[in-house]
């Protein structure tokens, strides 16, 4: 059986699980930028001072609240449980690990793109982990453009005088990408 090798711009799977893409230097830069602000957006999150020494602090840490006011953060991190009492509680006890994962699914790419080469080969467990940055990359990007379902067609005609064109360029790009990983995984 011939393998195929990975086009460009586009997931296909390995052997084994995972997948694997072939990047050029230009999206590679771009793809590893948009996760690295991606990190910074998330940031720690509200942390407990004492919680750094004291792992089973850290284990039972209280995170924030409230939703954040950042929208695309508010997008990243919405209430489980929209207009609930239990909406504040249930974000105080998971938040500060929901950050904490995006940063290494986000870290977990940044340092893919840093190793990789021609092509990128990713094992199931780091395909996850870029389909969630992905997402979360998708999702942040979507909130700043405020991309509506009514949008639809008219983002792939937007005037090259747009200044929101490249932005809404690297958001269909990130929607390829995302919807070629999900098919290579479940294919």
């Amino acid at each position: 059986m011939a393998r195929r090798r990975a086009r460009a711009g586009s997931f296909e799977p390995v052997r084994g699980g995972g997948a694997a893409i072939a990047l050029d230097e230009v999206e590679i830069s771009i793809l590893r930028s948009l996760t690295v602000q991606l990190m910074e957006l998330i940031g720690p999150g509200e942390q407990p001072a004492d919680a750094d020494q004291d792992p089973l602090a850290q284990l039972f840490a209280e995170g924030p609240s409230k939703p954040p006011d950042d929208p695309a953060l508010a997008r990243l991190f919405p209430d489980a449980y929209e207009g609930s009492a239990d909406a504040s509680e249930f974000r105080r006890f998971t938040e500060n690990d929901l950050r904490a994962r995006k940063r290494e699914d986000a870290l977990a790419v940044v340092r893919g793109l840093d190793a990789g080469g021609p092509v990128l080969k990713l094992t199931p467990d780091e395909a996850r982990q870029w389909l969630g940055t992905l997402n979360d990359l998708r999702l942040t990007l979507g909130t700043r453009l405020e991309v509506t379902e009514d949008d639809g067609d008219g983002l792939y005609r937007l005037p090259d005088s747009d200044p929101r064109k490249p932005l809404v360029m690297a958001y269909l790009w990130l929607g390829g990408l995302q919807e070629s990983l999900v098919e290579t995984l479940l294919g």
